[in-house]
Protein backbone atom coordinates (compact mmCIF):
# COMPACT_ATOMS: atom_id res chain seq x y z
CA UNK A 1 0.00 0.00 0.00
CA UNK A 2 1.14 3.27 -1.17
CA UNK A 3 1.74 6.01 1.46
CA UNK A 4 -0.37 8.93 0.85
CA UNK A 5 1.56 11.86 1.06
CA UNK A 6 0.99 14.83 4.31
CA UNK A 7 0.00 17.99 3.04
CA UNK A 8 0.57 21.64 3.75
CA UNK A 9 -0.72 24.73 3.50
CA UNK A 10 1.94 27.66 4.11
CA UNK A 11 0.67 31.32 4.39
CA UNK A 12 3.11 34.40 3.15
CA UNK A 13 4.95 31.59 1.02
CA UNK A 14 6.55 34.02 -1.34
CA UNK A 15 8.52 35.96 1.61
CA UNK A 16 11.73 35.54 3.09
CA UNK A 17 10.58 33.27 5.47
CA UNK A 18 7.92 31.50 3.64
CA UNK A 19 9.86 30.58 0.60
CA UNK A 20 12.31 28.72 2.39
CA UNK A 21 9.88 26.55 4.37
CA UNK A 22 8.29 25.49 1.17
CA UNK A 23 11.61 24.36 -0.10
CA UNK A 24 12.05 22.22 3.07
CA UNK A 25 8.39 20.73 2.69
CA UNK A 26 9.14 19.86 -0.57
CA UNK A 27 12.77 18.39 -0.31
CA UNK A 28 11.15 16.28 2.43
CA UNK A 29 8.10 14.81 0.06
CA UNK A 30 5.23 17.18 1.41
CA UNK A 31 2.35 18.49 -0.85
CA UNK A 32 2.98 22.01 -0.40
CA UNK A 33 0.13 24.28 -0.91
CA UNK A 34 1.70 27.69 -1.05
CA UNK A 35 -0.71 30.95 -0.73
CA UNK A 36 0.23 34.58 -0.75
CA UNK A 37 -1.03 37.89 -1.91
CA UNK A 38 1.98 39.05 -2.74
CA UNK A 39 1.95 42.12 -1.10
CA UNK A 40 5.55 42.49 0.58
CA UNK A 41 6.53 38.54 -0.85
CA UNK A 42 8.26 37.78 -4.66
CA UNK A 43 7.09 35.18 -6.89
CA UNK A 44 11.14 34.94 -7.60
CA UNK A 45 11.60 33.55 -4.04
CA UNK A 46 9.10 30.06 -5.24
CA UNK A 47 9.23 30.30 -9.16
CA UNK A 48 11.86 27.17 -8.74
CA UNK A 49 9.27 25.64 -7.28
CA UNK A 50 7.02 26.13 -10.03
CA UNK A 51 7.58 22.77 -12.14
CA UNK A 52 7.34 20.52 -9.08
CA UNK A 53 4.12 18.46 -9.04
CA UNK A 54 3.59 18.63 -5.18
CA UNK A 55 3.34 22.64 -4.96
CA UNK A 56 0.73 24.82 -5.83
CA UNK A 57 0.77 28.60 -5.37
CA UNK A 58 -3.20 30.18 -4.68
CA UNK A 59 -2.45 34.03 -5.16
CA UNK A 60 -4.76 34.94 -1.96
CA UNK A 61 -5.04 37.04 0.78
CA UNK A 62 -6.04 35.32 3.85
CA UNK A 63 -7.87 38.15 5.83
CA UNK A 64 -10.62 36.74 3.34
CA UNK A 65 -12.36 33.09 3.54
CA UNK A 66 -9.65 30.47 2.98
CA UNK A 67 -10.63 27.10 1.27
CA UNK A 68 -8.30 24.73 0.39
CA UNK A 69 -9.97 21.43 -1.40
CA UNK A 70 -9.43 18.10 0.21
CA UNK A 71 -7.12 16.31 2.76
CA UNK A 72 -5.15 19.01 4.51
CA UNK A 73 -2.37 17.89 7.69
CA UNK A 74 -0.78 20.98 8.83
CA UNK A 75 -0.73 24.86 8.55
CA UNK A 76 2.01 27.34 8.80
CA UNK A 77 0.66 30.84 9.52
CA UNK A 78 3.22 32.81 8.11
CA UNK A 79 1.14 35.94 6.06
CA UNK A 80 2.21 39.44 7.73
CA UNK A 81 3.93 42.22 6.56
CA UNK A 82 7.38 41.97 8.92
CA UNK A 83 9.94 44.59 8.77
CA UNK A 84 8.90 48.45 10.36
CA UNK A 85 9.28 50.10 6.88
CA UNK A 86 6.29 47.53 5.98
CA UNK A 87 3.74 47.36 9.03
CA UNK A 88 4.07 51.64 9.20
CA UNK A 89 3.09 51.77 5.71
CA UNK A 90 0.42 49.39 5.99
CA UNK A 91 -0.87 49.73 9.94
CA UNK A 92 -4.34 48.11 9.05
CA UNK A 93 -3.58 45.39 6.71
CA UNK A 94 -1.37 44.30 9.25
CA UNK A 95 -3.86 44.28 12.16
CA UNK A 96 -6.21 42.68 10.04
CA UNK A 97 -3.64 39.55 8.78
CA UNK A 98 -2.94 39.01 12.64
CA UNK A 99 -6.88 39.12 13.43
CA UNK A 100 -8.67 38.13 10.86
CA UNK A 101 -6.65 36.18 8.68
CA UNK A 102 -5.60 33.86 12.07
CA UNK A 103 -9.41 33.70 12.93
CA UNK A 104 -9.65 31.79 9.57
CA UNK A 105 -6.88 29.94 9.20
CA UNK A 106 -7.46 28.62 12.71
CA UNK A 107 -11.00 28.19 11.12
CA UNK A 108 -9.68 25.93 8.41
CA UNK A 109 -7.48 23.79 11.09
CA UNK A 110 -10.68 23.02 12.77
CA UNK A 111 -12.87 21.95 10.17
CA UNK A 112 -9.41 19.74 8.36
CA UNK A 113 -8.55 18.56 11.39
CA UNK A 114 -5.24 19.84 10.46
CA UNK A 115 -2.40 21.09 13.31
CA UNK A 116 -1.14 24.33 12.56
CA UNK A 117 1.82 26.21 13.63
CA UNK A 118 1.35 30.53 14.25
CA UNK A 119 4.62 32.68 13.24
CA UNK A 120 4.87 35.02 16.37
CA UNK A 121 7.76 37.65 16.94
CA UNK A 122 10.05 38.33 19.79
CA UNK A 123 8.35 41.55 18.81
CA UNK A 124 5.71 40.42 21.41
CA UNK A 125 8.35 41.19 24.14
CA UNK A 126 8.39 45.14 23.05
CA UNK A 127 10.89 47.11 24.63
CA UNK A 128 11.88 44.59 27.09
CA UNK A 129 12.51 44.99 30.89
CA UNK A 130 13.53 41.37 31.26
CA UNK A 131 16.91 40.14 29.55
CA UNK A 132 17.39 37.72 27.42
CA UNK A 133 13.84 37.10 26.73
CA UNK A 134 11.79 33.74 28.56
CA UNK A 135 8.26 32.58 27.06
CA UNK A 136 7.01 33.62 30.33
CA UNK A 137 7.75 37.19 30.39
CA UNK A 138 4.41 38.90 29.64
CA UNK A 139 6.42 42.16 27.79
CA UNK A 140 6.81 45.81 27.72
CA UNK A 141 4.39 46.72 24.58
CA UNK A 142 2.73 50.44 23.82
CA UNK A 143 -0.58 49.25 22.21
CA UNK A 144 -1.36 52.66 21.05
CA UNK A 145 2.48 53.39 19.59
CA UNK A 146 3.47 53.28 15.63
CA UNK A 147 4.98 50.13 16.09
CA UNK A 148 1.84 48.55 18.00
CA UNK A 149 0.19 47.57 15.07
CA UNK A 150 2.51 44.83 14.73
CA UNK A 151 3.53 44.17 18.07
CA UNK A 152 -0.24 44.17 19.15
CA UNK A 153 -1.68 42.01 16.07
CA UNK A 154 0.96 38.99 17.30
CA UNK A 155 -0.14 39.31 21.09
CA UNK A 156 -3.67 38.92 19.67
CA UNK A 157 -3.14 36.03 17.06
CA UNK A 158 -1.49 34.55 19.89
CA UNK A 159 -4.39 34.85 22.33
CA UNK A 160 -6.71 33.32 19.78
CA UNK A 161 -4.59 30.44 19.03
CA UNK A 162 -4.53 29.69 22.36
CA UNK A 163 -8.33 30.27 22.91
CA UNK A 164 -9.11 27.78 19.23
CA UNK A 165 -6.84 25.52 21.20
CA UNK A 166 -8.50 25.14 24.65
CA UNK A 167 -12.08 25.49 23.62
CA UNK A 168 -11.38 23.83 20.04
CA UNK A 169 -8.86 21.57 20.44
CA UNK A 170 -7.23 22.47 17.55
CA UNK A 171 -3.77 21.03 17.47
CA UNK A 172 -1.53 24.88 17.64
CA UNK A 173 1.89 25.66 18.02
CA UNK A 174 3.60 29.03 18.56
CA UNK A 175 6.82 30.11 17.61
CA UNK A 176 8.25 33.62 18.44
CA UNK A 177 10.91 34.06 15.86
CA UNK A 178 13.96 36.24 16.38
CA UNK A 179 15.64 38.65 14.08
CA UNK A 180 16.08 36.35 11.08
CA UNK A 181 18.72 36.77 8.10
CA UNK A 182 19.89 35.17 4.80
CA UNK A 183 19.08 35.00 0.72
CA UNK A 184 15.36 36.54 0.00
CA UNK A 185 15.47 39.39 2.34
CA UNK A 186 14.62 42.35 0.26
CA UNK A 187 17.01 45.16 0.01
CA UNK A 188 14.56 47.69 0.82
CA UNK A 189 12.62 46.10 3.59
CA UNK A 190 13.82 48.46 5.87
CA UNK A 191 16.08 46.33 8.64
CA UNK A 192 19.43 46.40 9.52
CA UNK A 193 21.16 43.12 7.75
CA UNK A 194 20.08 44.48 4.03
CA UNK A 195 20.47 47.90 4.77
CA UNK A 196 24.10 47.30 5.81
CA UNK A 197 25.07 45.00 3.53
CA UNK A 198 23.58 47.06 0.52
CA UNK A 199 25.36 50.18 1.39
CA UNK A 200 28.45 48.52 2.04
CA UNK A 201 28.06 46.82 -1.54
CA UNK A 202 27.33 50.25 -2.99
CA UNK A 203 30.25 52.29 -1.14
CA UNK A 204 27.86 54.26 0.62
CA UNK A 205 27.40 55.26 4.26
CA UNK A 206 25.72 52.77 6.49
CA UNK A 207 23.00 54.64 8.28
CA UNK A 208 22.37 53.73 11.87
CA UNK A 209 19.43 54.45 14.31
CA UNK A 210 20.60 55.90 17.72
CA UNK A 211 23.89 55.81 19.16
CA UNK A 212 24.27 52.27 17.92
CA UNK A 213 24.06 50.43 20.77
CA UNK A 214 21.27 48.54 20.98
CA UNK A 215 21.25 44.75 20.43
CA UNK A 216 20.30 42.76 18.19
CA UNK A 217 20.42 38.49 18.31
CA UNK A 218 20.30 37.48 14.62
CA UNK A 219 19.60 33.94 13.87
CA UNK A 220 20.73 32.52 9.96
CA UNK A 221 17.17 31.42 7.87
CA UNK A 222 18.38 27.77 7.95
CA UNK A 223 18.85 27.46 11.68
CA UNK A 224 15.54 29.05 12.15
CA UNK A 225 13.46 26.58 9.67
CA UNK A 226 15.19 23.76 11.30
CA UNK A 227 14.04 25.25 14.79
CA UNK A 228 10.30 25.24 13.23
CA UNK A 229 9.93 22.23 11.40
CA UNK A 230 10.53 20.92 15.17
CA UNK A 231 8.36 22.35 16.68
CA UNK A 232 5.02 21.71 14.16
CA UNK A 233 6.35 17.96 14.90
CA UNK A 234 6.26 18.58 18.79
CA UNK A 235 3.67 17.66 21.28
CA UNK A 236 4.33 21.55 22.67
CA UNK A 237 1.36 24.12 22.63
CA UNK A 238 2.77 27.01 24.56
CA UNK A 239 4.86 29.53 22.27
CA UNK A 240 8.80 28.79 21.81
CA UNK A 241 11.24 31.31 20.83
CA UNK A 242 13.33 30.45 17.92
CA UNK A 243 16.79 32.75 17.25
CA UNK A 244 20.26 32.66 18.14
CA UNK A 245 21.44 34.20 21.62
CA UNK A 246 24.54 35.43 19.85
CA UNK A 247 23.76 39.45 20.48
CA UNK A 248 25.68 42.20 19.09
CA UNK A 249 25.25 45.83 19.32
CA UNK A 250 24.05 47.63 15.98
CA UNK A 251 27.11 49.75 15.44
CA UNK A 252 29.78 46.53 16.14
CA UNK A 253 26.67 44.74 13.59
CA UNK A 254 27.75 47.23 10.82
CA UNK A 255 31.47 47.46 11.72
CA UNK A 256 31.27 43.39 10.95
CA UNK A 257 29.15 44.06 7.56
CA UNK A 258 31.99 46.57 6.24
CA UNK A 259 34.77 44.50 7.51
CA UNK A 260 33.22 41.44 5.38
CA UNK A 261 32.58 43.50 1.97
CA UNK A 262 35.84 44.90 2.38
CA UNK A 263 34.98 48.19 2.06
CA UNK A 264 36.99 49.91 4.47
CA UNK A 265 36.65 53.17 3.92
CA UNK A 266 32.72 53.71 4.48
CA UNK A 267 31.60 55.86 7.36
CA UNK A 268 29.13 55.63 9.77
CA UNK A 269 26.14 57.90 9.92
CA UNK A 270 23.49 57.87 12.72
CA UNK A 271 19.59 59.01 12.64
CA UNK A 272 17.29 59.46 14.99
CA UNK A 273 16.32 56.26 16.57
CA UNK A 274 12.40 55.35 15.72
CA UNK A 275 9.98 55.75 18.54
CA UNK A 276 9.53 52.01 21.13
CA UNK A 277 12.20 50.53 19.26
CA UNK A 278 13.72 47.80 21.29
CA UNK A 279 17.12 48.93 23.27
CA UNK A 280 18.28 44.88 23.43
CA UNK A 281 17.27 41.74 21.76
CA UNK A 282 18.18 38.61 22.82
CA UNK A 283 16.19 35.00 22.87
CA UNK A 284 16.46 32.57 25.84
CA UNK A 285 16.51 29.06 23.94
CA UNK A 286 16.65 27.09 26.55
CA UNK A 287 12.81 25.50 26.06
CA UNK A 288 13.80 25.12 22.78
CA UNK A 289 16.56 23.35 23.29
CA UNK A 290 14.60 20.86 26.13
CA UNK A 291 11.88 19.91 24.28
CA UNK A 292 13.29 20.10 20.47
CA UNK A 293 16.69 19.19 21.38
CA UNK A 294 17.62 22.86 19.03
CA UNK A 295 19.92 24.90 19.17
CA UNK A 296 21.46 27.17 16.13
CA UNK A 297 24.70 25.69 14.23
CA UNK A 298 25.63 28.44 11.82
CA UNK A 299 27.67 31.16 13.50
CA UNK A 300 27.46 34.93 12.51
CA UNK A 301 30.55 34.57 10.24
CA UNK A 302 28.91 31.82 8.21
CA UNK A 303 25.61 33.15 7.60
CA UNK A 304 26.90 36.62 6.89
CA UNK A 305 29.47 34.92 4.07
CA UNK A 306 26.79 33.18 2.49
CA UNK A 307 24.30 35.98 2.86
CA UNK A 308 26.68 38.36 1.23
CA UNK A 309 27.14 36.18 -2.30
CA UNK A 310 23.18 36.33 -2.82
CA UNK A 311 23.02 40.39 -1.78
CA UNK A 312 26.15 41.08 -4.24
CA UNK A 313 23.73 39.03 -7.08
CA UNK A 314 20.81 41.50 -6.40
CA UNK A 315 23.26 45.02 -5.67
CA UNK A 316 25.66 44.73 -8.44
Amino acid sequence: MIKKKKSILITGAAGFLGSHLCDRFIADGYEVIAMDNLITGSLDNIEHLFPEADFKFYHHDVTNFVHVPGKLDYILHFASPASPIDYLKMPIQTMKVGSLGTHNLLGLAKEKGARILIASTSEVYGDPLVHPQKEDYWGHVNPIGPRGVYDEAKRFQEALTMAYHRSHGVETRIVRIFNTYGSRMRIDDGRALPAFISQAIRGEELTIFGDGRQTRSFCHVDDLVEGIYRLLHSDYALPVNIGNPDEVSIRDFAEEILELVGNKKASLSFVELPEDDPKQRRPNISLAKEILDWTPVISREEGLKKTLTYFKQKVL
